[in-house]
């Protein structure tokens, strides 16, 4: 890991500094509108409760946005550094008890902050595409319920787990054929 992917936390202390970072991580390459991936963006005036959340306008569509538009963070109300700090602790693996006692949250205010993190974590990771060979070490097969491999038999062994179609078609056809048999 280079030094510059390190992050400076007593320096994200400052609302403005956090919006920053959130910009410059968000759109390495230039300001994008969410709505149609426009770089035609100009900025369009700051929040009023947020001086440092800057605000934009598409000149490609009607849109505007903000920093925190289509994010986890949007429409959130504690302070973006409250936020970033929830992340850092939770790269930390600090339990949710110990996130509100460090920020001086309620217990259930951070589990719902940290299932909003990890759930636009989830949505951001790329979907997992496996190819080439596979192998598998120490496979431990179970002989049956307790070491009882009759009791495994009887019920109809691996094939159990067989699907409800193939068992029913099975029995359809002997039913059918015992009858014209007979």
């Amino acid at each position: 890991m280079a030094a510059s992917d390190l992050i400076n936390l007593s320096g994200l202390m400052d609302d403005a500094k956090c919006f920053a970072f959130v910009r410059q991580h968000r759109w390495p390459g230039g300001v994008r509108c969410p709505a149609c991936d426009s770089s035609s963006v100009i900025r369009d005036g700051c929040d009023d409760t947020q001086p440092a959340r800057q605000r934009y306008r598409c000149k490609a569509c009607p849109s505007r946005f903000d920093d925190l538009t289509g994010t986890v963070l949007a429409g959130r109300h504690q302070p973006l550094r409250v936020w970033v700090l929830c992340l850092y602790f939770m790269g930390l693996n600090l339990s949710n008890r110990q996130i509100a006692l460090e920020l001086g949250l309620d217990g259930s205010d951070v589990q719902t902050m940290t299932e909003q993190l990890r759930r636009g974590l989830v949505a951001k990771a790329p979907e997992v595409t496996l190819e080439g060979e596979v192998e598998i070490d120490e496979v431990y097969v179970v002989a049956g319920h307790k070491g009882q491999p009759a009791a495994v038999a009887k019920r109809g062994g691996s094939g159990a787990a067989a699907s409800w179609q193939a068992r029913r078609d099975a029995a359809r056809w002997r039913r059918t054929n015992h009858r014209s048999l007979a």
